[in-house]
């Protein structure tokens, strides 16, 4: 099992909304925590088919690259309407020809895809965000857990907070989307917390507890 005892890791993401949600749940566990960016790596190219395999080719590259521990997550939203879509390609329903991400663009096409499936009422509009947490070493090691949040899409998009789909994710048994609620309401977790809420938050807590001796 890699070792974690030097309290560095690279956070083996380019995502400014990911890199901060990282970094609160981070905060904890006195690691320095520093990212891909801010060690002038580029993104690898993300050629898998499952969470898992993009998660591993993120943090991989970053520590081959680096030579510390490398934490990465690939995560998305899975619309049951859609068989599953956009999953794994959640990011690339957002790209734009001059390779910029646009996701009101993005949660625009998945809601003419729904209306093209008929998906118009709550009980039709149910779908997931993933993530998969991978830690990668230099060796080649890896572990991966595993975060769920069941939810129903919504639309309009409401709220400004958050990134990407959240606007249009209203999680179980809450009756705000992702994208009204604060950072600390999605994705607040601490040491010592039975639950959290956020797909990433959820696998962060597998990832803590399992690693990082956290209860």
């Amino acid at each position: 099992m890699g070792d974690l005892s030097a309290r560095q890791i690279v956070i083996a993401s380019h995502n400014a909304g990911k890199l901060r949600e990282f970094a609160d749940l981070m905060a904890p566990f006195g690691f320095e925590a520093k990212s891909a960016k801010e060690y002038g790596l580029p993104e690898p190219e993300e050629t898998g088919t499952t969470f898992e395999e993009n998660a591993y080719i993120k943090a991989f590259a970053a520590a081959s690259a680096t030579g510390l521990p490398a934490l990465s997550d690939d995560s998305g939203l899975v619309v049951d309407a859609l068989d599953g879509a956009p999953g794994v390609y959640t990011a690339n329903w957002a790209e734009m020809p001059d390779g910029t991400r646009d996701f009101g663009m993005a949660m625009q096409r998945t809601e003419v895809a729904m209306h093209e499936r008929g998906a118009t009422e709550p009980a039709q509009r149910s779908g997931r965000f993933v993530a998969v947490i991978c830690l990668a070493f230099p060796d080649g090691e890896a572990e991966y857990f595993r975060g769920e949040v069941d939810g129903t899409l919504v639309w309009p998009p409401r709220g400004t907070l958050g990134f990407g789909y959240d606007p249009v994710f209203q999680p179980d048994g809450h009756e705000k989307t992702f994208g009204e609620m604060s950072a600390e309401e999605k994705h607040g977790w601490k040491p010592g917390q039975p639950t959290a809420l956020s797909h990433r938050a959820r696998a962060f807590q597998k990832f803590a507890r399992a690693r990082l001796g956290a209860a």
